[in-house]
């Protein structure tokens, strides 16, 4: 706050505009550069089709950000956080301690094994939007089983 503060006064007592530039957000979206060899990024690299992983092109950072996903259609699915060092190609991912991951089943997989489940009657649908809020925590270099999801208004926590 303090630093704002005088951040502010010293543009103007120094006889600037008052305004201080604001960094761009990165457009986020899926990176081809970080893709399975079958994977195949459409719709302007907002949609994933074929078997494997993708990242995105920008990282998360410590309780400041969220993602969100739709789903688009019934079938295996899985959504979350991975390293740089996951195998895009070993699926499904949450094989390996580069990837936390939530399957279409609701099971979310660190390292080959299941740390938790969503309630059975809550699993995300084919036309819902899933957000992943900040409050999900992330942890380095373990990633945390903790989970809360908002799914079509409604916020879900796992048991």
């Amino acid at each position: 706050m303090a630093t704002s503060v005088l951040c502010c006064l010293r543009c103007c007592r120094d006889g600037g505009t008052g305004h201080i530039p604001l960094k761009e957000m990165p457009a986020v979206q899926l990176d081809t550069q970080h893709m399975g060899t079958d994977v195949v990024i459409v719709k302007n690299g907002r949609r994933i089709c074929g078997t494997g992983g993708c990242l995105a092109s920008a990282p998360l950072h410590q309780n400041k950000s969220y993602f969100e996903f739709k789903v688009q259609s019934t079938g295996i699915w899985g959504i979350g956080v991975a390293t740089q060092k996951v195998n895009l190609n070993q699926i499904p991912l949450g094989r390996d301690v580069h990837s936390l991951v939530m399957r279409n089943d609701g099971a979310l997989y660190h390292n080959n094994e299941e740390k938790n489940r969503l309630p059975a009657n809550s699993l995300p649908q084919e036309g819902d939007v899933v957000i992943l809020p900040p409050t999900l925590r992330i942890q380095n270099p373990s990633l945390s089983t903790e989970v809360r999801l908002l799914i079509e208004n409604r916020v879900l926590e796992s048991p």
